[in-house]
């Protein structure tokens, strides 16, 4: 889709920094996001007439204060921030780096309220951290939209009600919700490295913002184990980024990527951050997590690498934590162990079982999963099936390009 105007591409850089900025403007969530909302849509008619300004953020800053204090005259709560809003909106933009850095950490730390529950943090994260839309994170989660509206609207009334403050908290703060903001930004990560949604399968901007935010949960809370297991999982698992689509935009699997472009400073920092992790004698999930990409990252090629380990790893993973997720990727991994029948076996076991938490039923890479598995075992029609359900629930353009290619393969 044709933009002229160029706000797409602003959007993806400056929504998180211009929605934590205005609620601290505004002290409400559901204003500063509708007011950033409302100056990209004005930004969308202007640039395309005008060109996009030298200073974009400060442009779309100004206009989203200006928008925000016409919603907030209507708000009889929330007038005595007018004075205040007009005086910012008035002048040049000056917020800084390190208000940067403050407003977006407190925008986290509001989203991660123990208030809230575990997916409506993360929810919320994804919405006005991360900006994807209602529809995109009910795909990223298996649910319907009209579900996922009622828990983001719920989360918003909850916020509102309670008064959950989006302010910069002390260090016991921050350490008493390192659990839910370490999930969120591993949410953000995910939906970067493998889009659910977007039109190309990568969201190179939604891994970068992760690993920023990884980088600075290091630096607040350097003696956790657990915070320097998340970075190394995304540094480690980023470091394939440029091998993973094709120039065409279609996407390399594992087996086919071209080992020596993966960047070995990710690869070094992030085996830097595991071995720091390890360390400190608490191993946790990030950790293992890690341990695993760290086996792929450093394994001369797929054939080479150590898939018995990477199932050990998975099992130590799912007596801690039973996710259907990581009985998948179990699946898979023993697959490349032991045989594709051992891995179908496996992952036909997932849906026996009572202890996993998720519904894999819409998610394609069960099905796709699956399908590679019966490809390698010669059972092409089982096989078919399968792709066709995977297109089925597949909602990302590029992951349906290549779908549609591992299906024709079905073909005798």
């Amino acid at each position: 889709m044709r933009d002229p105007s160029g706000v797409t591409d602003v959007f993806r850089e400056e929504w998180p920094r211009l929605v934590a900025t205005l609620v601290k403007d505004v002290g409400d969530l559901d204003i500063a996001e509708e007011s950033v909302q409302d100056a990209f849509v004005e930004a969308a008619t202007r640039w395309e007439q005008t060109g996009r300004p030298d200073r974009p953020g400060a442009w779309l800053l100004t206009t989203a204060r200006r928008k925000a204090i016409d919603r907030t005259r209507r708000s009889a709560r929330l007038r005595d921030r007018i004075p205040e809003l007009e005086r910012q909106a008035s002048r040049e933009p000056d917020v800084t780096s390190h208000d940067l850095i403050d407003n977006q950490l407190a925008l986290l730390l509001g989203c991660c309220h123990p208030a809230l529950s575990p997916d409506a943090q993360t929810a919320l994260t994804l919405r006005v951290v991360a900006g994807l839309s209602t529809a995109q994170i009910a795909r990223a989660f298996l649910v319907s939209e009209a579900t996922m509206t009622r828990r983001i609207t719920r989360s918003k009334t909850k916020i509102r009600e309670a008064k959950i403050p989006f302010r910069v908290g002390d260090r016991d703060t921050l350490v008493q919700r390192l659990g839910p903001v370490c999930g969120v930004i591993y949410s953000v990560f995910t939906e970067g490295h493998t889009s659910a949604t977007a039109a190309s399968l990568v969201r190179g901007d939604l891994c970068d913002e992760a690993i920023w935010l990884a980088e600075l949960l290091v630096e607040l809370v350097p003696d956790d184990p657990e915070v320097a297991g998340l970075l190394a999982l995304l540094l480690l698992t980023d470091s394939r980024r440029a091998t993973r689509l094709d120039p065409d935009g279609h996407p390399v699997l594992l087996a086919d990527q071209n080992r020596t472009k993966w960047d070995q400073a990710e690869i070094a920092r992030g085996l830097a951050e595991l071995a720091r992790a390890h360390g400190m004698g608490r191993a946790g999930p990030y950790q293992f997590q890690a341990a695993i990409a760290a086996l792929h990252a450093t394994a001369p090629s797929v054939e080479q690498t150590d898939w018995l380990a990477v199932v050990r790893l998975y099992d130590v993973m799912l007596g801690q934590q039973p996710s259907a997720i990581a009985a998948l990727n179990r699946a898979v991994a023993v697959s490349h162990a032991d045989g594709p029948a051992a891995g179908l076996a496996a992952i036909d076991a997932i849906a026996e079982a009572d202890d996993l938490r998720g519904d894999l039923s819409t998610y394609p890479y069960l099905h796709s999963a699956r399908g590679e598995m019966l490809l390698q075992l010669d059972r092409r029609a089982e096989a078919a099936a399968c792709f066709r359900s995977a297109i089925d629930v597949c909602h990302n353009d590029t992951e349906l390009t290549h779908l549609r290619a591992r299906l024709a393969a079905t073909s005798p």
